[in-house]
């Protein structure tokens, strides 16, 4: 584990915890990389990345993070997380994360985190309306 990596993570980690795009899209490179792996394109550069952690907090605006484990290296971090937040139709979720970090020059160059999909997908649907019928 090296000093300068964790200290980055810890940063960063805290911006996620704090819900601010702009301080999170500040630690990335100018080319970075955020891919969450759940079906969307991958969001590219600075502004693309701040858009993307605005679009999560506007969607979840008590998106937490339950800390699980930790490994880093000299130009990565690996993490895992549990979230949580409110669905659309109110009710609490939990699910899985992992992150992998890649790091170049201090800052996140690549971040792709993997959610489990299909539980978030579910979580984040919107009620159907009272008395609608499927089949």
């Amino acid at each position: 584990m090296t000093a300068a990596t964790r200290e980055l993570f810890e940063r960063y980690h805290a911006c996620w915890e704090a819900r601010d795009p702009d301080r999170i899209a500040e630690l990335h490179t100018a080319d970075s990389v955020f891919h969450l792996h759940s079906g969307q394109a991958p969001a590219r550069g600075r502004a693309a990345v701040r858009e993307a952690a605005a679009g999560m907090f506007a969607l979840v605006p008590d998106l937490a993070f339950a800390f699980v484990s930790l490994r880093t290296g000299e130009d990565f971090w690996a993490v895992q997380f549990k979230l949580t937040g409110t669905s659309a139709a109110g009710a609490p979720f939990e699910v899985d994360l992992a992150d992998f970090v890649l790091v170049e020059d201090g800052a996140v160059k690549e971040k792709h985190s993997y959610v489990d999909g299909v539980a978030m997908q579910a979580a984040l649907a919107s009620p159907e309306p009272a008395g609608a019928q499927t089949g």
